[in-house]
């Protein structure tokens, strides 16, 4: 049974397709296990979850919708850090001596399963480019 969509604004429904296409390719490029893709979504069921990595797109939640704007934030930022994209890439599982990580890094605290873990991240990387 699919769910029902008609209540949803157009434009949250048109979200859906390139919201996953590039939460998807994001999590590829930093080498995700689907538990930890998964983790970053919020844990939907697994049904849904292998449903929207394989056509792109579904019913996304708010939470869904805002854990994919933070993850979309943190790599934007990484990239304008660093000029190499290996470096930028491999910047969340790196060791991090910054207060917010104590020593670990960035992944482990952006799969502590809240959106305040993930909002964290963002909001450490956007101050390191001078947006806060």
């Amino acid at each position: 049974m699919k769910p029902d969509t008609s209540s949803l604004s157009p434009a949250r429904r048109d979200l859906a397709r390139p919201a996953l296409s590039a939460f998807f390719n994001i999590c590829d490029k930093w080498r995700l296990t689907s538990d930890q893709t998964r983790t970053l979504l919020g844990r939907p069921p697994r049904s849904t979850f292998y449903r929207w990595r394989r056509v792109r797109t579904g019913v996304l939640t708010h939470d869904a919708l805002e854990r994919i704007s933070c993850v979309l934030g943190i790599y934007k930022a990484l990239h304008i850090l660093f000029v190499e994209p290996a470096q930028a890439d491999g910047w969340i599982k790196r060791a991090n001596l910054a207060t917010l990580f104590d020593g670990g890094s960035a992944l482990d605290r952006m799969l502590g399963g809240q959106v305040a873990d993930l909002s964290a991240v963002r909001q450490y990387l956007d101050s390191q480019c001078g947006w806060a």
